[in-house]
């Protein structure tokens, strides 16, 4: 796996946790365990801080990033899509990012809330905990997300993990 030390500051990943050989971890990113980071990800902690909880996948070409004042902080129990982008934002436990959704600065998305495909969240939104995000720039639509869908997918990422760890072999 391609994880990098930038200075002193080197990634620390729970010795349970999968990062697939092609994505990069660079710097200041912490990543709990049964986590995943999946093929093209990109989890660049050069000016601040990525933490990354426990059971949550970071998938294919997702993309997290930090300012020096705002650290990007995901949960426990997420899952952050397809070529979603995260940066200087809080992601609560059990949420989900959709697939190519875009987070920005100082956002809040509480516990059990979906950002939709494709929805863009601009500066400083708050996203209530089990309210959907909706499209450009997103709306916030209360009561509208599944928690019990977003539980599903998380767990399905932490057996994905665990076949991955065992089975995962190149073949040239």
């Amino acid at each position: 796996m391609a994880v990098y030390a930038l200075g002193d500051v080197t990634p620390s990943i729970d010795p349970s946790a999968f990062v697939h050989p092609d994505a990069v971890v660079i710097g200041r990113v912490s990543i709990g365990p049964q986590s995943s980071v999946w093929p093209g990800a990109v989890l660049r902690g050069d000016y601040g801080e990525i933490r990354v909880g426990a059971r949550t996948s970071i998938q294919d070409g997702a993309i997290l990033h930090a300012t020096a004042e705002l650290p990007t902080v995901i949960g426990d129990d997420c899952v952050v899509g397809h070529l979603a982008h995260l940066e200087g934002c809080v992601v609560d436990d059990g949420s989900l990012i959709g697939s190519g959704s875009v987070v920005l600065h100082e956002v809040q998305v509480g516990a059990g809330a979906t950002i939709a495909a494709g929805a863009v969240v601009r500066n400083r939104t708050v996203v209530p905990a089990r309210a959907l995000a909706v499209g450009v720039p997103a709306e916030i639509r209360p009561d509208r997300s599944d928690p019990v869908e977003i539980a599903r997918g998380a767990a399905l990422y932490v057996s994905n993990t665990a076949r991955y760890r065992t089975e995962l072999r190149r073949v040239d």
